[in-house]
């Protein structure tokens, strides 16, 4: 139930980045240059969850 509750806030951290992420990030060099630390980013924080728990 624990995992399903992180699921859940990031998605919903997903939803409410996702418009304004778009919109910034008009060209497809500098989307996927984005994308790509964000996903850094994100698999970070799981590892680090991971870890602790």
């Amino acid at each position: 139930m624990d995992k399903l509750l992180s699921v859940i806030f990031m998605i919903g951290v997903l939803i409410l980045v996702l418009p304004s992420f778009l919109q910034s990030n008009s060209q497809l060099k500098q989307f996927l240059k984005n994308l790509s630390i964000w996903i850094i980013v994100v698999f970070i924080i799981l590892m680090i969850v991971y870890l602790f728990k």
